[in-house]
């Protein structure tokens, strides 16, 4: 039985399930979009928002990219891509842009940086409005700034949507409702930040690596 916030990983990571939260509906036709029991896929499907580590455009602009996609619901409006891309940190380089949401997107976002693409493809995500985001290592790419930044919107904007991070970055999950750790594809320990700060000698020595004690403390 599917429950929220279930993570799986391959690799030496770290998964996190940020908000468990997740907006629990009464009526039947919502409760058919999460993945449990006998749902079918294409209805799953819509219930969930990924974002890979290698971002996917199309040839077409800002706006066509970002309100790609089929949610089960009304094609995204021109707020909600905007505020889409807000909340993705993208409007910073997009309102820059020539023709700003109308702005031309080449083939596999041939014109833009790896974070760029990034953030496009995290808006695209959180304008289908899913009841499940997945983040595969999809903020690989972001500055610490920027990272730091796109989490606080999310947890603004995205407060009753159960996320999934698979992230090799401590900054990037460390105030997760829970934490896995895998080592060479093991569990090694499950928890808070602060509790695997206690008992789990992988992450911390992954923590200690890339954070000094005083960032950590």
């Amino acid at each position: 039985m599917w429950r929220p916030g279930v993570t799986v990983s391959h690799g030496k990571s770290w998964v996190t399930e940020p908000q468990m939260k997740s907006s629990r509906r009464k009526s039947t036709e919502s409760t058919r979009l999460l993945p449990s029991g006998g749902c079918p896929t294409c209805c799953c499907n819509l219930g969930i928002g990924y974002i890979s580590q290698s971002a996917v455009l199309f040839t077409g602009t800002v706006s066509s990219n970002v309100g790609y996609g089929d949610n089960g619901k009304d094609p995204a409006s021109a707020e909600e891509i905007q505020d889409a891309v807000h909340t993705a940190q993208a409007d910073e380089f997009v309102e820059k842009m020539d023709g700003q949401y109308d702005a031309y997107i080449a083939q596999l976002g041939g014109n833009l940086s790896g974070g760029q693409k990034q953030r496009l493809s995290i808006a695209r995500a959180i304008a289908r409005k899913p009841e499940i985001l997945i983040f595969d290592d999809s903020f690989s790419a972001l500055d610490y700034r920027t990272d730091r930044t796109l989490r606080a919107e999310l947890d603004k904007k995205c407060s009753g949507i159960t996320r999934i991070i698979v992230a090799q970055r401590i900054g990037t999950i460390r105030n997760a409702d829970k934490i896995l750790v895998l080592n060479e594809g093991r569990l090694a320990g499950i928890g808070t930040h602060e509790e695997l700060m206690e008992n789990c000698e992988v992450y911390q020595q992954i923590a200690l690596s890339q954070l000094s004690k005083e960032e950590l403390a």
